[in-house]
C-alpha cells in the first residue's frame, strides 16, 4: 500500500495541538496488561481530550489513555511525526503505544506490544513479587497453551520457563527482545504507511495551521 504524500510545514513555527483532559472522562489503564478488559465504544465525535481525539481519527480505538499528571495534554505534530524515526521513539510515547497497539490490533497482533509492555513494567517490580508477576506473565503470554501465546523459538520459551523458577528482573529479556524486532521489521513499517497513522498525522497539521 502506497502512503499519502505529507506536506510538512515548518515546526518552528507549528503550536501544539491542545487537549484539555477531563481525568473524570479518562480510565486509567494498567500497563502490566495481564488482566484481558474490554471497554465500551463510545461515538466518533471530536473531542478537546486526547482520547475523545483519538476515538474520531481511530474509529477502533479502545484502550484508555492516562492522565498526565499535569492538567492538559500536549500532542503536537512534531511529537506525532517523531513516532516515525524508530519504533523506540514510538514507544517511548504513551499515546503511542496506544494508537500502536490499536494497529497491531487491526491486524490481530497486540498479543506482541501487550507482552513487550507486560516486560517493562515487570522489570520495576519489587523482588518479592518477581515470582508472582512472572507467572502471571509466562501464562498469560509464554506458555504453549497461553491465550495469548507469543511467537518465539521452541529454545527460547524452554529458556524463559526455566528462568521464572528463580525469577530476575531480566528472565524475559530474550523472549522480549525477539518480539520488539519483530515488529520493528514486520508490523512497524506497515503502521508507518497506514491510514490509521496517517490521518493522524494529517489532521494534527491541518488544525496546527488554523
Amino acid at each position: 500500500m502506497r502512503a499519502a504524500a505529507i506536506s510538512t510545514p515548518r515546526l518552528d513555527k507549528m503550536p501544539g495541538m491542545f487537549f484539555s483532559a477531563n481525568p473524570k472522562e479518562l480510565k486509567e489503564t494498567d500497563h502490566s496488561l495481564l488482566d484481558d478488559k474490554t471497554h465500551k465504544k463510545r461515538p466518533k465525535t471530536f473531542g478537546m481530550d486526547v482520547k475523545a481525539y483519538l476515538r474520531s481519527m481511530i474509529p477502533h480505538l479502545e484502550s484508555g489513555i492516562k492522565p498526565s499528571k499535569s492538567k492538559d495534554i500536549r500532542l503536537s505534530v512534531n511529537e506525532v511525526m517523531q513516532w516515525s524515526q524508530s519504533l523506540e521513539k514510538l514507544l517511548a510515547n504513551q499515546i503511542g503505544q496506544d494508537v500502536f497497539g490499536n494497529f497491531l490490533k487491526s491486524e490481530f497482533s497486540e498479543e506482541n506490544i501487550e507482552f513487550w509492555l507486560a516486560c517493562e513494567d515487570y522489570k520495576k517490580t519489587e523482588s518479592d513479587l518477581l515470582h508472582c508477576k512472572a507467572e502471571k506473565i509466562y501464562k498469560v503470554f509464554v506458555h504453549s497453551d497461553a491465550a495469548k501465546q507469543i511467537n518465539i523459538d521452541f529454545r527460547t520459551r524452554e529458556s524463559t520457563a526455566k528462568k521464572i523458577k528463580t525469577p530476575t528482573p531480566t528472565c524475559f529479556d530474550e523472549a522480549q527482545k525477539i518480539i520488539y524486532t519483530l515488529m520493528e521489521k514486520d508490523s512497524y513499517p506497515r503502521f508507518l504507511k497506514s491510514n490509521m497513522y496517517l490521518n493522524l498525522l494529517n489532521e494534527l497539521q491541518a488544525n496546527s495551521l488554523k
